[in-house]
């Protein structure tokens, strides 16, 4: 009988598969994905070094545009999502929407894009800065999960919000570093927001607490 030492027991060590022989899993895998999944996740799922699995979606991504695909592969949110292309956004809203999709009114659009662009920031500045009661746009927002409470202002007690991850997926970026600017678009943005401190400090100093809505205005601002 043969004794055999702990080495002869050791399994070699498979080397990593190519991007070709691992690019079907990763598309199967894609394609059921609800939300974006991160490059980790997928390297464990198909068992393959995350720098390999990262050279397989960079080959797809490269692959899908050369051949003109109608889907796009996307790093967003932290993670790989499969999208439509914008080109197509039409014909997707007629054929398979049919006006039925629930958009954001153009009050929920404008309090979203105050909080993206100046997050953390409570309610009452938001409504300051868009001189309207935003109570229940905010509640639409939360609700819809593109933002959240995130804690409270350190000076005023307030409680701030921040938009999420799930707003990066809808908008398709990265971080919020891929914000565009906007100052181009609001050559005054940093005035109105120099004047909104200025105010905040004023009424700090007069010990009147932040603005807090008397009204519910949910219907009529959504």
């Amino acid at each position: 009988m043969i004794a055999l030492g702990s080495e002869d027991l050791l399994t070699p060590e498979r080397p990593p598969r190519s991007p070709a022989e691992i690019s079907g899993a990763l598309e199967a895998l894609l394609l059921l994905a609800e939300e974006p999944r991160r490059t980790a996740d997928l390297a464990a799922a198909v068992g393959e070094p995350e720098s390999v699995v990262q050279d397989t979606l960079a080959e797809l991504v490269a692959f899908y545009d050369e051949t003109g695909r109608g889907f796009e592969l996307r790093q967003v949110g932290g993670g790989w999502r499969y999208y439509t292309r914008e080109e197509h956004a039409e014909l997707i809203a007629a054929s398979v929407l049919e006006g039925q999709q629930a958009r954001l009114s153009q009050a929920a659009l404008e309090t979203l894009a105050v909080i993206a662009y100046t997050q953390p920031i409570s309610r009452g500045r938001v409504s300051a800065v868009r001189g309207v009661n935003v109570d229940g746009v905010i509640r639409t927002l939360v609700a819809r999960g593109l933002v959240e409470e995130a804690g409270q202002d350190p000076e005023s007690g307030a409680v701030v919000f921040v938009t999420t991850s799930y707003f990066l997926e809808r908008m398709g970026l990265r971080s919020l570093g891929d914000l565009p600017a906007l100052a181009p678009h609001l050559p005054e943005a940093e005035a109105l927001e120099a004047e909104l401190g200025l105010l905040a400090d004023q009424a700090r100093d007069r010990g009147v607490p932040e603005q807090q809505p008397e009204h519910d205005n949910e219907k009529s601002d959504q």
